[in-house]
């Protein structure tokens, strides 16, 4: 009874917009004083602070600072150039130019609001400038963005492992197929309306230019090299990797001597911003976790579950129904921090690998930043955009539905995401 009452308590804070990090906070304290007592309070600030010091999590604010300092030094606009030389003789270019980048742009940031904030004010103006709608322009900016989470390194790939005690590399290496598989089903989907209503073709094909901008952008293809390199070889750590790309990124923004200070400046206070909020929701969980691990919580759920089946394949199917409808109302941090844990228990009772099962979760949250009432990416698309976000999610639909079949594919067929996996690491 008293975890209900706790629950219903959070879930009373949320609603009224009390901070998510307060609100795990304010409940998780309330639990604990009424189990244990005020002389639980003493190693609550402890916790808190142990719980956002680890490790892995130092990547988080590297990864977004990469980001920033890679669109400030002038590299996006020398990827948009590679790309629209590759398929701008396709029609609807420009839209698969949009996904392109973002594919590129995600191997970076690792975080899909700083892609659809760098990639979008440039590319949604010159899409609808050539005669594609505002609602079309957002829709394709917001779906591509999304591959930021899947194609690592990915935010929330870092705080599944550091919740569920799993590796970040072999969770990145699992991001890979279906990342890009998901990028070749927003190109089929963006080539449909392109076709459907006669959007314009950018430019011929010709291999010169193709050269030139390849020659062009050459320094920036270092940085996945170095990431990605760097992780799959087994050379550095993803933390590591995160401190590398930042450097790899300052050196390429001095190789082009094109380095934009005021953007940079903004880029970096809203990562700041960004990383303080999640630290803040890892520092509450860990309070939250302690007092659902004491009142066995996830124990007592897995075992509801596992009474009612243990096949693994019914349950995958439940917690993607959970977490698709958990995706509706909270951001993807909120939505790890707070229901992993949980999880877990059940997750190792019915047998599932946890990896394939952080890349479960993973595009669930995916498609979540896709669907209102909170959907984060598409409320900053629509807002570059200047377009209603009932209009663009018309058009979203149809992206999101490849992002769902991605996830069942994945879910369904685990060794799409792991096969990777198991060459590298097992």
């Amino acid at each position: 009874m008293l975890v209900f009452l706790i629950f219903l308590a959070l879930l009373t804070m949320i609603c009224i917009n009390v901070p998510i990090a307060v609100s795990l906070a304010v409940a998780a304290v309330i639990g604990l004083v009424a189990t244990e007592g005020m002389g639980s309070m003493v190693s609550v600030a402890l916790d808190m602070y142990d719980g956002s010091t680890k490790f892995s999590l130092i990547a988080i604010p590297m990864f977004v600072l990469a980001g920033a300092i890679m669109n400030a030094g002038g590299v996006t606009d020398r990827l948009i150039n590679f790309v629209s030389a590759i398929v701008g003789f396709v029609r609807g270019g420009l839209a698969m130019v949009n996904i392109g980048v973002s594919l590129f742009f995600a191997e970076i940031s690792g975080s899909a609001v700083a892609d659809v904030a760098a990639m979008g004010s440039i590319l949604i103006p010159q899409m609808k400038k050539r005669g594609y709608s505002g609602p079309f322009s957002a829709a394709v900016t917001s779906s591509s963005a999304s591959l930021a989470i899947i194609i690592p390194p990915s935010i929330p790939m870092i705080l599944y492992a550091t919740s569920a005690n799993v590796s970040v590399e072999q969770l990145f290496v699992a991001g890979i197929v279906p990342g890009l598989l998901g990028a070749a089903g927003l190109m089929g989907v963006a080539y449909g309306f392109a076709r459907r209503y006669n959007l314009p073709v950018e430019e011929a094909f010709n291999w010169k230019r193709l050269g030139e901008t390849f020659l062009d952008a050459l320094p920036a293809f270092t940085l996945p090299v170095i990431i990605l390199g760097g992780i799959f070889g087994g050379y550095v750590t993803a933390t590591e990797a995160a401190g590398l790309a930042v450097i790899a990124a300052c050196l390429v923004g001095l190789w082009y001597n094109q380095m934009n200070f005021a953007h940079l400046k903004r880029a970096m206070l809203d990562g700041g911003m960004q990383t303080a909020v999640v630290m803040l929701l890892v520092a509450a969980s860990v309070v939250m976790g302690g007092f659902l691990t004491r009142a066995q919580v996830p124990q007592e759920l897995a075992a509801a579950i596992i009474e009612i089946t243990s096949n693994k394949w019914l349950i995958l199917l439940i917690l993607n129904f959970l977490f698709l409808i958990i995706g509706f109302f909270l951001h993807s941090a909120a939505a790890i921090i707070l229901v992993v844990p949980i999880v877990i228990p059940l997750i190792q009772a019915a047998g599932i690998d946890p990896v394939h099962f952080g890349l479960v979760v993973t595009l669930n949250l995916a498609i979540g930043q896709q669907t209102p009432p909170v959907a984060s990416v598409l409320i900053t698309s629509c807002a570059v955009a200047r377009a209603n976000i009932w209009d663009v999610s018309k058009i979203n639909i149809y992206f999101v539905a490849v992002l769902f079949a991605v996830l069942m594919l994945c879910t369904y067929v685990p060794s799409v995401p792991l096969f990777l996996v198991e060459y590298f690491y097992r």
